[in-house]
């Protein structure tokens, strides 16, 4: 069904002298609003039992399934509170899109588009409060699916949950718009051909933080992934996709193997570089590329990109054997220019000519 009615449970809201300590300096994923979105699936009634519920813990059987075979999925968004104090969501629909993706691989049920949609929107509305105004700061929102049928044995779910949380963010890597160093992960990989590297589960993740961990050993911000079949072939970082710019106004990003997770923002700077007449390859890209260009010239930027980060230049690829140093020429011209033009759409300051946006909270109602 996509026509539930929603439960709403008001929470006993915190008060506006905590709600504005959190905001002055809300890190990133550190505090919560004040209420989440829950709905039910079972195999028998589909979706149901939508509600609105204060913000807190789950009660949950020991023996539910998402807990012992790690069937679960998740996504990222943000709402933006504009000049004018409007708040708009970017690409709610491309994040219900993928959810479903994910949904399939996962054994999971899919959630329609427009009941994710509407929950999200009334998630912000009714925590429109929490949304932050300061610099690159937003409300992230996470959407996430959990099975919770109780049993030990190795098959599908027939019970699930969808919730939605969120909390206000600064900067995911702090200290401004600087260059980061990467480290190249070696014998450990992200994903595999058939796996689940195109979900956005869970597992994924986990898979990424020993090397993580290495990255930060090695003064590194970020891993770098590669296909464990070639070693060489790129496939993205820990939790962004990666674009390479190079001096004929080219840009190249991995393309999307079954490997990768197909970012949203990558998808947008696909757009909008195409839009200012660049050529975008979605090919297959290897380190030994990326490493020869930049010795002769003819790679010139990279940068990450993602939901939470948005974009973040690449200054070093380090690895025990090599370093790829961009020098004082990272961050580049063009990752900056489009970093600022798709923040600028997002939060008011640049047309939005793709109708990306959709307003949550007008600038009247927020006055």
């Amino acid at each position: 069904m996509t026509d539930l009615t929603f439960t709403i449970t008001e929470a006993e809201r915190r008060s506006a002298e905590d709600r504005e300590a959190v905001l002055a300096n809300p890190g990133f994923g550190d505090h919560f609003t004040d209420h989440m979105v829950s709905i039910v699936w079972t195999q028998d009634e589909g979706w149901h039992d939508a509600e609105i519920l204060p913000f807190g813990p789950i009660s949950m059987n020991p023996a539910s399934s998402v807990l012992h075979y790690g069937q679960e999925i998740f996504e990222g968004l943000k709402a933006y509170r504009r000049a004018d104090g409007s708040i708009v969501t970017f690409r709610a629909e491309e994040n219900a899109r993928r959810l479903n993706d994910s949904a399939r691989r996962m054994a999971l049920p899919e959630l329609p588009v427009e009941l994710f949609v509407e929950s999200v929107r009334k998630l912000v509305e009714i925590d429109a409060e929490w949304v932050p105004s300061g610099d690159d700061q937003t409300l992230y929102i996470r959407p996430f699916m959990i099975a919770d049928e109780s049993f030990l044995g190795v098959r599908a779910a027939q019970r699930a949950r969808f919730l939605i949380i969120a909390s206000p963010s600064g900067a995911y890597f702090t200290g401004g718009v600087k260059p980061v160093s990467i480290w190249l992960s070696q014998g450990l990989s992200r994903a595999g051909q058939g796996g689940t590297g195109a979900a956005k589960c869970g597992g994924n993740y986990a898979a990424s933080l020993l090397p993580q961990n290495q990255a930060a050993e090695n003064g590194c911000q970020q891993v770098l992934f590669t296909d464990s079949n070639t070693v060489d072939t790129i496939d993205e970082l820990g939790g962004m996709n990666l674009f390479l710019v190079r001096s004929d106004n080219t840009l190249v990003t991995p393309e999307l193997n079954g490997n990768i997770l197909p970012g949203i923002t990558r998808k947008s700077l696909i757009q909008l570089a195409q839009d200012r007449g660049y050529s975008v390859e979605e090919r297959a890209v290897t380190v030994s590329e990326w490493r020869e260009g930049v010795a002769d010239g003819s790679i010139t930027e990279a940068f990450a990109c993602g939901t939470a980060a948005v974009i973040t230049p690449i200054g070093q690829l380090k690895s025990p054997d090599f370093t790829i140093d961009f020098g004082d020429n990272a961050p580049g011209e063009l990752t900056l220019s489009l970093r600022e033009e798709l923040t600028g759409i997002q939060y008011g300051t640049r047309e939005d000519r793709h109708g990306w946006l959709e307003v949550i909270v007008p600038a009247h109602a927020a006055a």
